[in-house]
């Protein structure tokens, strides 16, 4: 074999990934439009207020494609992983975010996250999903709270000892709806996203005093949010513990049905400074200068 040839070879040997940043939400929503329920978190990040906060890459090779989201807005740090394993794996190897995060990825994603963070205390979840076809409310004694309540809510969500610092203005920017019994809060739901850009919601932060559960609170407050979202949403989507049974079927009973699963975890990256990333991405952008973008080479399996 000639000089030329092994040349030749050795090429046939290596994929090429290359990748970009994404800055044009038309083109973001596009690749998040196939898996909508998975990816609400992520499409309410494109409303122009949150939009500012985020950066977006996206990795092409010969095995498919992989995105990734990194936002700072909201309640801190998060990233979101969409896509191929492979591809995924060479997006955080060039760019893994902040060293502290609250990481969502897919069941199959998490050999490759497990590269480059340790997850801690992850959890798989159920992703379920509601639309205004199968909604079926459940009423109950409930009313929509406001930003008065903050304090109230706070003293109920620090039922368990977990630290709880609402604001008025984040109720008033939400939808929170609580049930009372005796002149208290005792069970409560509300929202982490909604985009009326992406007409999606992520229902979340539903809670029963403990001395209340077993009386469908949770239920009607999660029926009442729900219906409130559904006025200027497609779909409303929540996740839940599979091994909360309780759970599960009173989000059934509402016309939830589970469309994903998904894992969820703070995670901490493996590289405490960022500088293997920084020179992994020095290397990339000499490869792809001429097409404007960052290459990687890989081993064919």
């Amino acid at each position: 074999m000639t000089h030329a040839e092994r040349r030749t070879a050795a090429r046939r040997m290596v994929e090429r990934v290359a990748v970009r940043a994404l800055t044009d939400r038309a083109e973001i929503r596009r690749a998040l439009a196939g898996h909508r329920p998975y990816a609400a978190y992520a499409l309410g990040q494109l409303d122009p207020a949150l939009f500012r906060l985020t950066s977006w890459w996206v990795a092409a090779g010969a095995r498919g494609r992989a995105l990734v989201l990194h936002s700072r807005g909201g309640l801190g740090n998060a990233t979101f992983a969409l896509g191929a394993p492979a591809e995924l794996d060479v997006l955080l190897s060039l760019h893994p975010g902040p060293r502290l995060t609250f990481l969502t990825c897919e069941p199959r994603h998490l050999e490759t996250v497990l590269r480059h963070f340790d997850l801690d205390q992850r959890q798989t979840m159920i992703r379920m999903q509601v639309t205004r076809e199968t909604f079926r409310p459940s009423y109950g004694e409930v009313r929509r709270l406001g930003g008065a309540d903050a304090r109230d809510l706070n003293r109920l969500y620090r039922t368990d000892g977990v630290p709880s610092f609402y604001s008025p203005r984040q109720l008033e920017d939400a939808v929170y709806f609580g049930a009372e019994r005796e002149g208290r809060l005792v069970a409560v739901a509300g929202t982490h996203v909604i985009s009326h850009d992406s007409e999606i919601a992520v229902v979340g932060n539903v809670y029963t005093h403990p001395r209340y559960r077993g009386q469908h609170f949770a239920q009607a407050t999660t029926s009442a949010v729900t219906e409130v979202l559904l006025r200027s949403c497609r779909e409303v989507v929540l996740s839940v513990d599979p091994t909360n049974d309780a759970a599960v079927r009173a989000y059934q009973r509402l016309g939830y049905v589970e469309v994903a699963r998904l894992i969820e975890g703070a995670a901490s990256r493996r590289e405490m400074t960022g500088a293997a990333a920084a020179a992994r991405r020095a290397l990339a952008r000499l490869r792809g200068r001429q097409q404007g973008v960052e290459v990687v080479e890989l081993a064919r399996p």
